[in-house]
């Protein structure tokens, strides 16, 4: 078949208007005739995802067409009074079979206990669920579409990881796996196989869902004591991490236009959601780091460190942010050492605080100079930048919690200095400015040294 785009019309209660030829002959193969519902099922589900949330949406699709299936690449653009189709592709295949006996035996097996089915193509979104699903109160047609984790989500396991997300990924098969059901927040067990398709390859998952005894989320034991806002407080990264971390994954794949060309106005859209999405993550882990580090029982590490080979480490992780920004940072040179005592972790993240903090606040062209030195009982690392400087009398506010200079400027929570002069402290060190209007900035990280 033609290469070329053919055209339809899809009103808005989900008629076929308008076809071109090869779009309304598909159409009829599948039952269907213009002005009646649109009858493949496939670009059925895309209008109305497209109607719904009234962008562009384009996507393969795989669809029946008699004892075929057709490949075919179809963009969804909503306009006042439907939607209008553009089907290009049109690649006819062999329909997938299982590629040995056993195999069909097994999914029987699968399905044979189940209280409902569900499948869904390679990219993880749903393309059948069981009509008996709706005996547990969930809408089958309203969710072909959709990706799989609109239908459930996986409970996590005692240490509140979701181990069914990486056999997900790995496209690899899972059995009696404990999940809620959005819709209701029932328990179900999930059981899937991957489909291959004829050349071997992942085409998706066959699964059957059972009704399963409620199973609450793990939680950890809580230490003696403990107060309601401690662990409210311990709980935080577990409980804000995940669903930020989808909705940073989700916006990048929609400013990347992975599943094809949108308008770019949404994709600029995406690129603000990300970007929030990241200064919100951001302020989770200062959260977590604020309520660690005022725990009574905090300690730091001491471990032999460099704090030249941290403070170059520091440098390139911002490398990329800085050339964003047209700012140069001169690193530690590669001979350069400055033994210490610290965590290591804990440091890094103090002197990519420092860094980050100079490379927003230089101006474009800027520079920004890491560099260290040592006597017999201290090791130092300094970062200086050519910003507008500090006034003397904020010198020691920046250090306080949630406290900016100008709330006005982009930057953080106010929270990053203050942990990094209280990790600093609790390494037996300590964390200094040195600045004036106008001269920039010279930040002074101090350690205990040690011998090299």
């Amino acid at each position: 078949m033609s290469e070329a785009a053919v055209h339809g019309f899809v009103d808005r209660d989900g008629r076929l208007m308008e076809a071109d030829g090869p779009l309304e002959e598909l159409n009829a193969r599948a039952g269907g005739a213009i002005g009646q519902p649109f009858a493949v099922p496939q670009i059925a589900v895309l209008a109305r995802l497209a109607q719904r949330l009234g962008i562009t949406v384009s996507r393969h699709v795989l669809a029946a067409d008699g004892p075929d299936d057709v490949e075919l690449w179809v963009r969804a653009d909503p306009v006042d009074s439907g939607v209008r189709l553009a089907v290009s592709g049109w690649r006819v295949k062999a329909p997938w079979t299982p590629p040995i006996d056993s195999a069909r035996r097994e999914r029987d097996l699968l399905l044979r206990d189940a209280d409902w089915s569900w499948e869904t193509d390679a990219t993880l979104h749903l393309t059948a669920i069981g009509a008996e699903a709706a005996q547990y109160g969930i809408e089958p047609n309203g969710l072909l579409g959709e990706p799989l984790d609109a239908l459930m989500t996986p409970i996590p396991d005692e240490h509140g990881a979701m181990p069914l997300f990486a056999v997900l990924l790995a496209h690899g098969p899972f059995n009696d796996q404990p999940a809620t059901v959005r819709a209701t927040g029932a328990t179900v067990m999930l059981s899937a196989r991957p489909r291959l398709d004829g050349a071997g390859k992942f085409a998706g998952y066959v699964g059957a869902a059972r009704r399963g005894a409620a199973v609450a989320a793990p939680v950890p034991a809580e230490p003696a004591g403990e107060t309601l806002t401690e662990a409210f407080e311990g709980r935080l990264q577990r409980a804000l991490q995940l669903p930020l971390g989808r909705i940073i994954a989700n916006a990048d794949s929609i400013n990347a236009q992975t599943d094809g060309p949108i308008r770019q106005d949404y994709v600029e859209y995406a690129a603000d959601i990300a970007s929030a999405g990241r200064h919100l993550m951001a302020l989770v882990d200062d959260l977590v780091d604020l309520q660690a580090i005022e725990r009574p029982d905090f300690a730091a590490a001491a471990e032999p460190i460099d704090l030249a080979d941290l403070g170059r480490r520091a440098a390139g992780l911002l490398s990329v942010r800085a050339a964003e920004r047209n700012v140069r940072i001169d690193r530690p040179q590669d001979g350069d050492a400055a033994p210490a005592i610290g965590e290591f972790k804990r440091v890094l993240q103090i002197l990519v605080n420092l860094i980050g903090n100079a490379v927003r606040y230089s101006p474009e062209g800027g520079m920004v100079w890491v560099r260290t030195h040592r006597d017999r009982q201290t090791a130092v690392i300094i970062v200086a930048d050519q910003g507008k400087g500090i006034a003397a009398e904020d010198q020691e506010h920046i250090f306080e919690k949630f406290e900016r200079v100008d709330p006005s400027e982009p930057g953080g929570s106010g929270l990053g200095l203050y942990i990094a002069r209280r990790l600093a402290r609790a390494m037996g060190g300590d964390l200094t400015v040195d600045s004036a209007p106008g001269e920039g900035a010279r930040f002074m990280l101090s350690l205990p040294g040690r011998s090299s």
